[in-house]
């Protein structure tokens, strides 16, 4: 007769000190576990739960504009600068560990539409509606020194005088030229005070430029006459130009996939196209009930931010067509302009009401130092929000946001209107003759005319 015996060595529970966690086996053997799944479902719903709970998005402000917030500029060799402009032309540097300013860049004498910064962190450029470019030599020794107060000024190492207002700027990745928008597209070089290169497609107003980040000589514009423009500065003109509906107010490339480059546009829409085929965008991102005044991608390339005209801060999937995530306060008026962080952790929102705010990234992500437990069971419940998240109960719980009153209005207006839109178009198609009314999708809806 054989007698079936449990045999563990007294070695492997041992423990060597009290503070040891006891060691326990798991058999992972289905049908000894009949109500696994439920209890996972259990724990999603949990997970879900408590991720709402925790979910404080909003860091902190940081104050000191007279005016309204126009526009941002990240430094990429610095983590924890981020420069801003309003538009009494105060530029400052500021430590967004300490959210205090580091010094001022006084000079400009109307307001800064465009700032940028270049590649190695040295350089900072600046424009506005005073028809001047000025160049600044970006403090080093103040970037450590966090003891140093805001009335620390720093002078334009360069002033360039121009015939028109600018209205946006962006530096090349690699290399010395920039761009500056406005009457035409002009690039400049940092030694020379007169632009290298001119380009001017039509007699509209350029408003905004974004260089490509994989290939230098690449950059895409937007006009007041509602066009998307490809430039390659190996040649004389542009290469590819699209009409829309609605004006575009800001451009971004994506970091990761340098050929795809998202439109933040007027009418509430983004629209995310391949550079290389414009008739027909890839993606239409909606949730804004405004215009969208600026976009930044995330440096992983999977997500990116938009601040609208409605006072409210969005996060979208590169691919998804409606925001995971809304960011919004009571005191919030009209963004200018966001940014990611360098690290993709924090987002920063620039608005009217001259202040800059501070956003996780992830509303519930914990701050500080995390255990190595901690961040296990982080995990764990991620992913079993992700296996239950079709399930209607969860699905519920994650999908839903706060929304300030004026935005659910908008929300609801917008539906009752393309509802009665949507009726319209199928009973005409109802009483037409079969293929004679042809509905555009939605990708090439907006987009009117491409010009060779």
């Amino acid at each position: 007769m054989k007698i079936k015996t449990l045999s563990r060595s007294v070695d492997e529970y041992t423990r060597e000190r009290s503070q040891d966690l006891q060691r326990v086996f798991h058999n992972f053997d289905p049908s000894l576990r009949p109500m696994e799944k439920a209890v996972e479902y259990q724990r999603a719903l949990t997970a879900a739960k408590l991720e709402k709970i925790f979910a404080r998005p909003f860091v902190g402000a940081m104050d000191g504009h007279r005016d309204g917030v126009s526009c941002m500029a990240k430094n990429p060799n610095y983590l924890k600068g981020i420069f801003s402009a309003s538009m009494d032309g105060d530029i400052r540097l500021w430590d967004i560990s300490s959210r205090r300013t580091v010094c001022q860049f006084p000079g400009h004498q109307g307001a800064v539409r465009g700032l940028t910064a270049s590649t190695d962190g040295n350089v900072l450029v600046s424009c506005g509606t005073d028809c001047t470019v000025r160049l600044w030599n970006v403090p080093r020794p103040s970037l450590e020194d966090s003891s140093i107060s805001s009335e620390n000024f720093i002078e334009p190492s360069a002033t360039y005088v121009w015939k028109n207002a600018f209205w946006a700027v962006d530096h090349q990745f690699e290399g010395d030229l920039f761009a500056t928008a406005g009457a035409q597209l002009d690039i400049w070089n940092h030694n020379r005070s007169q632009p290298v290169q001119s380009f001017q497609w039509g007699t509209d107003s350029v408003i905004s430029v974004r260089f490509n980040p994989g290939e230098p000589n690449l950059l895409a514009t937007s006009a007041s006459d509602r066009s998307i423009t490809i430039y390659d500065l190996r040649l004389s003109s542009a290469a590819r130009k699209i009409i829309m509906m609605t004006k575009t107010n800001s451009i971004a490339w994506n970091p990761m996939e340098p050929m795809n480059l998202t439109a933040a546009n007027e009418d509430g829409s983004c629209y995310s196209f391949d550079g290389r085929k414009l008739d027909e965008a890839k993606c239409v991102h909606k949730d804004h009930v405004s215009a969208v005044m600026d976009i930044d991608f995330s440096p992983t390339g999977r997500e990116f931010v938009t601040g609208s005209y409605d006072r409210s801060v969005r996060i979208f999937p590169y691919n998804g067509g409606h925001s995971r995530e809304i960011y919004h306060t009571k005191r919030m008026q009209r963004v200018f302009c966001v940014k990611y962080s360098c690290d993709a952790t924090y987002v920063i929102s620039g608005s009217d009401d001259t202040n800059l705010r501070l956003w996780k990234a992830k509303a519930s992500e914990q701050l500080g130092f995390i255990l190595p437990r901690e961040q296990k069971k982080h995990e764990y419940n991620e992913a079993v929000k992700n296996r239950y998240k079709h399930l209607s109960e969860v699905k519920r719980i994650v999908r839903h946001r706060h929304l300030p009153k004026p935005i659910y209005k908008a929300m609801g207006i917008i539906r009752t209107v393309n509802d009665s839109k949507r009726r319209k178009e199928a009973r005409r198609k109802a009483h037409s003759a079969p293929g004679t009314v042809v509905t555009a999708p939605l990708r090439k809806r907006k987009i009117i005319k491409e010009v060779e």
